[in-house]
């Protein structure tokens, strides 16, 4: 492809992303393909001779898109927010036109400094305290089997978590070599237990078990319960042991300054991930990860081959040496073009609105009979269950299943069941980017029209 090939093909693109983006709302939500289907329309073997992009496009339209559910939905409440800002896509489109790689500063410095900038710009925005150094990775998955890399160095055997941290702090834990990860007891609202963790600090300790690391959550998966970070860090410093935070999804509502509440003591743990990529709006994938210590995360992690030497490495940032990829993309861009155009009041303006949506929601469903709430809606997720009277256990999971299968199945919108104290639920996940007050109101006719349906 040429240059001025890829012009018209790039126009034609743009405008078809443009296109996309107006008529989301007139397509189904979740994808009606049935497993394999999509694979049997592709080719088992590459073409051995070229092909048009007309050809290319065309494929794109006809088997692609019939096989994507659409997050970018008016009535996407599924899983969580992962916004695509429309401005954030242009500097992800910008980085992978120019192609550059930061393998280290003098490799292509605006990468290494922008991304300087817009950490701290990000850094700003949440509230953090100028103690903090950040660098982006791709997701909140990596920035925690760093962070329980760096505390294995520090010593010690055995990681604490919540039963409902995130699935990827295990799987961390495991990929790191922790041979001991131990779930602390949570209360009412799903948050760990301070008093738990110390006691069972002391129990390891006791049977010649060295403590390493706790994991805390600001915003869990299922439910967004939000664990007491500052009675935890107390428990962290008591026994002189890593604290991890993870904020991939409530980080983004650290922009608005009533929210920072959520993670009082945030300034005595060690490290903290936030996913931009989510509620924000910044292009997929882009997940921050803050440390209080660089140097000991650049001890960790640093490489320093021949071919990378250069005159200026004791005056700059190589960022490399923050984490496990050698090779870096220009991912900075897609957060300075977004924040560029939206602003922070625009960031913010949006982000309530949500929040507004979700509260709107709980009273609704407050209100209506045979309808629970089952835990506390802080930030924009909320936990639903319809209980018909007389239907309970393994027949209201299958109650609970039916009308959120239907739902899906309708491509009328998109929600994700899971369990919470071991019965199926619903999550309703409010904050795509075009989700207005109206979607919300459907969403709620919806379901009560579905589960009425038994």
């Amino acid at each position: 492809m040429t240059p001025e090939e890829f012009r018209k093909a790039g126009h034609q693109l743009i405008d078809w992303i443009a296109d996309y983006r107006t008529n989301v709302a007139e397509l189904p939500v979740m994808a009606r393909t049935a497993p394999g289907e999509v694979r049997a329309q592709l080719p088992a073997a590459p073409p051995d001779a070229p092909e048009s992009f007309d050809a290319i496009f065309a494929d794109l339209e006809k088997i692609i898109m019939p096989g994507l559910s659409h997050w970018q939905h008016p009535d996407f409440f599924g899983y969580f927010p992962s916004n695509g800002l429309l401005s954030s896509v242009l500097g992800d489109y910008a980085s992978t036109g120019l192609g550059v790689l930061g393998l280290s500063w003098q490799s292509s410095p605006a990468l290494t400094e922008l991304e300087e900038v817009t950490t701290d710009w990000m850094r700003q925005m949440v509230g953090l305290s100028t103690a903090w150094q950040g660098v982006i990775q791709d997701t909140a998955s990596t920035c925690t089997m760093i962070a329980l890399i760096c505390a294995r160095e520090k010593g010690g055997q055995v990681v604490y978590v919540s039963g409902h941290s995130h699935s990827s702090v295990n799987k961390a834990a495991m990929l790191a070599g922790f041979k001991h990860v131990h779930v602390i007891e949570h209360d009412q609202y799903f948050a760990m237990q301070a008093e738990a963790l110390d006691a069972r600090i002391a129990k390891d300790l006791a049977a010649g078990l060295k403590p390493c690391a706790v994991v805390a959550t600001t915003g869990t998966t299922t439910s967004t319960a939000i664990d007491p970070i500052d009675s935890i860090a107390l428990v962290a410093k008591k026994y002189g042991i890593w604290l991890h935070v993870d904020a991939a999804m409530a980080g983004s509502a650290m922009i608005l300054p009533e929210c920072r509440f959520m993670w009082n003591g945030i300034e005595d743990a060690d490290s903290l991930v936030l996913n931009p990529h989510k509620w924000l709006g910044i292009a997929f994938d882009c997940s921050l990860y803050y440390v209080r210590d660089p140097q000991h995360l650049i001890r960790v992690m640093s490489t320093n081959p021949s071919y990378l030497h250069s005159s200026v490495d004791g005056q700059v940032k190589n960022l490399r040496d923050w984490g496990i990829p050698l090779g870096l993309r220009f991912r900075a861009l897609k957060i300075w073009f977004a924040v560029r155009e939206q602003g922070v009041s625009g960031l913010q303006t949006r982000l309530r609105r949500d929040l507004e949506n979700a509260q709107w929601l709980a009273e609704q469903v407050r209100a209506a009979p045979d309808w629970v709430i089952l835990a506390p809606v802080i930030l924009q997720t909320l936990c639903i269950q319809h209980q018909p009277k007389g239907l309970e256990g393994e027949a209201l999971d299958r109650h609970t299943q039916g009308w959120a299968d239907r739902i899906n199945r309708s491509g009328k919108a998109y929600l994700t069941p899971a369990i919470l104290d071991g019965r199926w639920m619903v999550r309703v996940s409010i904050g795509a980017l075009p989700t207005e007050r109206e979607n919300v109101a459907a969403l709620w006719e919806l379901i009560r029209q579905e589960a009425a349906r038994g």
